[in-house]
């Protein structure tokens, strides 16, 4: 080896790898840049989800009034849940509202939707009328409710009296509290999944409909066979975002009805409201929102296979 390469040595391995951070950089860069984009969206996660989920889980384990120090109970909680028949009676509450305002919400939804992608006179201003409730405060659209829906003074009553039908206790009445609330609810997200679908609707291709023409695919065997079948990932994410907002609800039905009248438009977030602040049982509280939270994964991730499959099969 002569003086040249001796000297070139030092440069070739560090070619070759061993040049420190710029080289090691080089080789992973593609690799670390992506973590280093999603790093704030995982740190707030971790503060203000995963711990508190963790936090939550550990309290649910315990019995604390918010004075002093939690007492670990095991799972004296969990026996006290499904032991309590309040605590199912606001598991029901939630589940017919649920039932009440899903489906229904989505068919109005992608009804409008559809009608709204075709080329009408004012239709622009059509989609704002219907995306308007839907960028008020909640707390706002329940008081508004509340005032059309009052016994005394509502329109609905007055609207009702003027085509010579009787007034009805919508908020006050045990009957009629539950309907109010889901006709409110159906107000407010109509607009939101409207949207949703008016996206996915623009976004298949007019070629897959000419295709689909050209082999006598008209009307309802065209919605059925071309249109649904390629909204399906839009349905399954619309879907489980409704089943959130209706299983979590909370501000709405405080407003509106304060969960009355007697127990029957109490659901579980409120349920979970009146044992934490009002009785001061935060163990007990804890333990139905971690109910709450294990119930909706179990049906998020039973959905998601479930719509896999239907993928996977057609």
């Amino acid at each position: 080896m002569n003086v040249e390469q001796v000297r070139r040595a030092p440069a070739t391995r560090r070619a070759a790898g061993g040049g420190g951070f710029r080289s090691w950089w080089g080789r992973n860069q593609r690799k670390i840049v992506p973590y280093l984009f999603i790093t704030p969206n995982l740190v707030v996660f971790t503060l203000f989800m995963f711990i508190p989920i963790i936090g939550a889980f550990y309290v649910s384990l315990t019995k604390w009034s918010l004075i002093g120090s939690p007492t670990f109970i095991g799972i004296e909680n969990y026996v006290q849940m499904f032991t309590d028949p309040n605590f199912w009676k606001a598991f029901y509450n939630t589940f017919i509202y649920t039932v009440g305002t899903v489906p229904t919400s989505i068919a109005l939804g992608l009804l409008v939707a559809m009608g709204l992608n075709r080329r009408l006179p004012g239709r622009t201003l059509l989609r704002s009328i219907y995306f308007v409730p839907v960028i008020i405060s909640l707390v706002a659209a329940a008081l508004i409710a509340a005032w059309m829906f009052n016994d005394n003074y509502g329109v609905i009553n007055s609207l009702l009296n003027a085509v010579g039908l009787k007034s009805v206790h919508w908020l006050s009445s045990a009957t009629w509290a539950m309907p109010s609330l889901i006709i409110t609810t159906l107000w407010i997200r109509l607009g939101f999944n409207m949207v949703i679908y008016l996206a996915a609707l623009q976004g298949i291709s007019p070629e897959v409909y000419d295709a689909a023409n050209i082999d006598g695919a008209k009307g309802w065997k065209l919605f059925r066979y071309v249109t649904w079948p390629l909204l399906a990932p839009t349905t399954f994410l619309v879907l489980i975002i409704n089943i959130i907002y209706s299983t979590y609800v909370f501000d709405l039905i405080y407003v509106m009805t304060g969960g009355g009248p007697g127990f029957s438009t109490t659901v579980l977030v409120q349920y979970v409201y009146q044992e934490a602040f009002q009785q001061g049982d935060m163990g007990y509280a804890s333990a139905i929102g971690v109910f709450l939270y294990v119930l909706l994964m179990v049906f998020t991730l039973f959905q998601w296979r479930v719509t896999r499959q239907g993928e996977q099969a057609s």
